[in-house]
């Protein structure tokens, strides 16, 4: 009997392109996406893949519902995570729950179903300001907000069940993913968002910090990357494309692209405290180019095309006035 392949967050920004994905390249697909009374499903909603997957619906947080999801599969993609940083300084044990609690939910689900593959969704933000460039699987942790430190629990959660039962964790630590339907909580969207809008200034947080952005197309590709490695158990593998950009030349780009003269205003709501700021990421890939055939196919440039493209025609879904968290 072929197995299924479970994705939790389905419904989410890079959960629905790595379901895409898999439905693309023939993976049979159980898609997790969180419960409400209403029946909706999130970005899976008029997906085209819909009728070729099986959506079940459920909490992270509720181990029955996760374990049911579960049963069945022989591989799970872990993705479902609150991952706002500004509204974990709000309430941080939403993410203590969601993150780690939720994350064990999926670990022992698969220790005792006996799952052949796991892979736990980490993110750069688990590394803080860079203590040196670009950033490799090494560098030591730094939870600088809230957000990153319940990420940085998950994943050293999923590090002891494979040293403590064997479970075959891999984690995928993705830098800044960028693309069609990120929340207005991002900058890039929140950038496209205003300028669309018709505003010629700009309100952004910090404007100093660097970030490595990768399409989330190549993410989703990475992820399936990583699942096919012989290696990378019981490790971290950073997905990045090891260039770097500031939010301020950010923005000006967006501008320049959407053919529009902006100005910049940092605005007090959305600069993080000095501490809990992280100045630079940049992604040391050489690990996942070394293990994988995986290689980034978007520019910078191509891939904010396709964002704004995606935005103008689906603008109804964001609200230009409001600041996300």
């Amino acid at each position: 009997m072929k197995k299924k392949v479970l994705i939790t967050g389905a419904g989410g920004f890079i959960g629905s392109h790595l379901v895409e994905l898999c439905v693309d390249r023939g993976i049979e697909v159980k898609a997790f996406v969180h419960y409400n009374s209403r029946n909706h499903w999130a970005w899976l909603e008029g997906s085209p893949c819909l009728k070729k997957i099986e959506v079940v619906v459920g909490d992270i947080r509720d181990y029955d519902s996760v374990f049911h999801a579960m049963n069945g599969c022989d591989k799970v993609f872990h993705l479902a995570a609150l991952i706002g940083i500004p509204y974990s300084y709000v309430s941080p044990q939403a993410y203590i729950k969601t993150n780690v609690e939720g994350t064990y939910n999926v670990l022992q689900s698969a220790k005792e179903l006996g799952l052949k593959s796991v892979i736990v969704t980490s993110t750069s933000e688990t590394y803080g300001t860079a203590q040196y460039v670009p950033i490799d699987e090494k560098h030591h942790a730094v939870g600088q907000s809230p957000y990153s430190a319940s990420k940085i629990a998950a994943d050293q959660l999923a590090i002891s069940y494979h040293r403590s039962f064997g479970l075959p964790v891999k984690i995928v630590r993705p830098f800044n993913t960028y693309g069609p339907r990120q929340s207005a909580r991002a900058v890039i969207p929140s950038i496209i968002v205003q300028i669309l809008a018709g505003s010629k200034s700009i309100r952004l947080g910090n404007l100093s910090p660097t970030r490595d952005f990768t399409f989330v197309n190549d993410t989703a590709a990475a992820f399936l990357a990583v699942t096919k490695a012989k290696g990378l158990v019981g490790e971290a593998t950073n997905i990045g494309t090891g260039t770097e950009i500031s939010v301020g030349d950010l923005a000006s780009l967006i501008g320049r692209l959407m053919g529009t003269k902006i100005k910049i205003i940092e605005e007090k709501q959305r600069v993080r405290r000095k501490e809990s700021e992280v100045e630079r990421l940049l992604c040391d890939n050489r690990k996942i180019l070394a293990s994988t055939l995986w290689r980034p196919s978007y520019s910078l440039e191509k891939g904010l095309m396709d964002t704004i493209q995606w935005i103008k025609k689906n603008k109804s879904y964001y609200k230009s006035e409001l600041y996300n968290v």
